[in-house]
């Protein structure tokens, strides 16, 4: 999340942004139909000084912050979410298959993770001590 003082420089531009931006090159779109060729080029070079105009504000910034500003984009917060809904779903099928190893009385009760673990540390337990016999 952006402090107050911060910009949302990772964030696309409006559209009244893109216009501010290329007013001075001909109008507010930049390659349409209507242009002759050299409109798309004075764009390109708005837009690069624009991106270097970033990159120097950029690099005041520590390197802790430039991270926070990267984390608050909504693409690095989708992929993300995504990364994190594939490890929660890895591990609840690690626990399921750990959970059919299980003897129970009734065969299909639902246990909790923590339950699962403890009658997996205990039916280990009970295995070596077979074992031992």
């Amino acid at each position: 999340m952006l402090n107050s003082d911060q910009t949302d420089i990772d964030l696309p531009p409006t559209h009244s942004e893109s216009e501010s931006v290329f007013s001075d090159c001909g109008g507010g779109r930049a390659g349409g139909p209507e242009d002759a060729g050299g409109v798309g080029l004075c764009s390109q070079s708005r837009v690069a000084e624009a991106g270097e105009a970033v990159k120097k504000d950029l690099q005041h910034l520590s390197r802790e912050e430039r991270r926070r500003r990267r984390r608050a984009t909504a693409k690095y917060r989708t992929a993300h979410a995504t990364r994190e809904r594939i490890r929660v779903e890895a591990f609840n099928m690690a626990f399921a298959e750990l959970r059919k190893l299980l003897p129970t009385l009734p065969p299909d009760k639902k246990l909790s993770k923590i339950e699962i673990l403890r009658l997996a540390i205990c039916y280990i337990s009970y295995l070596n001590h077979v074992l031992d016999v």
